[in-house]
């Protein structure tokens, strides 16, 4: 089990389950793996890089898989918008409930971080978004 700032994968992902309103944690990986690829797609290269630094490796490389050649970060996404975008990676298509494993792996992976990371990503991310991060 991967050990970062004391809170270990499992914790991390029965952190998802229980807060997101997961049935298992294999709902949770799954939720997670889309909101680490959406959110790969709406952070600058250095915010992305440092972030990837600090989680553990199965999460890191998560973030890193997601690149387009061509992609400019949407500085006005909604967070409706960033729910429908992780709801359809995960394979949910209803992005109410796409709120509730969101803000649990926001607040899953604000726990594998220091503040001034947690600051960072909320800067580089859209308003909304940054407001999500920061409730999460």
């Amino acid at each position: 089990m991967t050990q970062t700032n004391g809170i270990g994968l499992n914790n991390y992902y029965t952190t998802i389950k229980e807060l997101g309103k997961l049935q298992t944690t294999d709902h949770a990986k799954r939720w997670s793996e889309a909101t680490l690829h959406t959110l790969a797609l709406n952070l600058n290269r250095g915010t992305k890089k440092k972030l990837a630094e600090a989680l553990p490796e199965e999460l890191s490389d998560q973030l890193k898989r997601k690149f387009w050649l061509v992609h400019f970060r949407d500085k006005n996404l909604t967070s409706l918008e960033f729910q429908k975008m992780t709801g359809r990676r995960a394979g949910n298509t209803d992005q109410s409930f796409a709120r509730y494993p969101v803000i649990a792996t926001f607040h899953g992976l604000k726990n594998l971080i220091n503040d001034t990371l947690n600051d960072d990503v909320a800067d580089t991310l859209s308003p909304e978004l940054s407001q999500m991060w920061q409730d999460a």
